[in-house]
């Protein structure tokens, strides 16, 4: 069984997170219920809770820090203004993976400045240290370098990120697990089910967002999940004065979609763009996926993203009538509060059973005194 996985994350020093937060996919009970949210007896889908404000976003663009350096793909501009934490006790962020790759353990820990200039790095393969670089003093131990590409030649201060310049130039075969760490981080995206369409990492660029519906049978396909969510108007493709194809409402005097179409509705569209071109995705992280839905539209959107077998997903929500063990289960479920991320299992002494209302006991005050 192939395993691709990110098994630990934490951060601190970053926008809101003075003190470390972890997020351990590993960390898992002996639940008999809602096994699809486990992958290989880790954490493979979850939903993350919090007030406004305690840094749901921020979770996700910490996990998604890693995309900017290693990879050339999108990170839209503005997310990471304000960098480090406030406290001013912070001079710099601090980023540690955990990955597995079948039987192969990765752990990358970075620092970066408030200009989000990488200032330290090391990487750890199956507890071999790989290097270990200060960018501050020029200094530290390569010595796993040299033995891994003994004729690599370079210059440290002329490399921005040691662990990308390795991997682009040596040569290591496809299986190497350096290299399923950088696909993996390539292929990891975060995005916001807004009609603006901010995102991190997967696509150098979005230029297809509005002509991808007219491909094979997408529009058919469109047209038919956003029925099954309720929304009643068949869709229809129409060629402008302009000689650009345009999505419609196909009512007597057709309407055109962007314009007319409910804020729900083009969420619909942007989560539906990313399930169709997202296709080898492994990490996905969704903010406020439901901002617009109706509860029921969200159970149901939750029920495909756990048929995403091979991928990894974290969404953040709001929205309570989630909260139940039909759909997930504790430890799967998370409360950020305060510098704190707890799954439901772990924020209480009781012995949460199948039975249990979570969401009742959330709203009581379960769970770490959260309303």
């Amino acid at each position: 069984m192939v395993i691709n996985v990110l098994r630990k994350f934490s951060v601190k020093g970053f926008k809101n997170f003075s003190k470390k937060i972890t997020l351990d996919f590993s960390n898992v009970r002996d639940y008999r219920f809602n096994s699809q949210c486990l992958t290989n007896g880790l954490v493979s889908k979850a939903i993350v809770y919090g007030k406004n404000s305690v840094g749901k976003t921020n979770l996700g663009l910490a996990i998604f820090d890693i995309v900017s350096h290693l990879t050339n793909k999108n990170v839209t501009p503005n997310l990471y203004d304000y960098y480090l934490c406030s406290d001013g006790l912070s001079n710099y962020a601090e980023f540690n993976y955990v990955f597995q790759f079948d039987k192969d353990i990765i752990k990358y820990s970075y620092k970066k400045d408030k200009k989000q200039t990488l200032v330290y790095e090391k990487v750890v393969l199956n507890e071999e240290l790989l290097f270990e670089y200060d960018y501050i003093n020029n200094q530290g131990d390569t010595s796993g370098i040299d033995k891994l590409a003994s004729t690599l030649n370079w210059a440290f201060q002329d490399t921005d990120c040691i662990l990308k310049y390795v991997v682009n130039n040596t040569v290591l075969s496809d299986s190497h697990p350096l290299r399923k760490m950088i696909r993996f981080v390539s292929n990891m995206l975060w995005f916001r089910n807004l009609d603006e369409n901010r995102y991190i990492g997967f696509k150098s660029d979005s230029k297809d967002y509005l002509d991808f519906i007219f491909e094979d049978d997408t529009l058919q396909e469109f047209d038919e999940f956003l029925h099954i969510t309720g929304i009643k108007e068949d869709l229809v493709a129409i060629k402008d004065a302009d000689g650009v194809k345009r999505l419609y409402f196909n009512t007597d005097t057709p309407l055109p979609f962007f314009k007319v179409a409910s804020s729900g509705t083009r969420a619909l569209y942007t989560f539906f763009y990313w399930y169709k071109t997202a296709k080898d995705v492994s990490f996905m992280y969704v903010d406020e996926f439901d901002a617009y839905y109706h509860y029921e539209l969200s159970e149901y959107i939750v029920t495909i993203l756990e048929k995403m077998t091979n991928t990894q997903v974290i969404i953040t929500s709001h929205n309570t009538n989630l909260l139940t063990n039909k759909i997930m289960r504790p430890d799967c479920y998370f409360i950020l509060s305060n510098n704190k991320l707890t799954s439901f299992a772990d924020a209480t002494s009781r012995e949460l059973r199948e039975g249990h209302n979570l969401e009742k006991l959330y709203l009581s005050g379960e769970f770490d005194g959260e309303e």
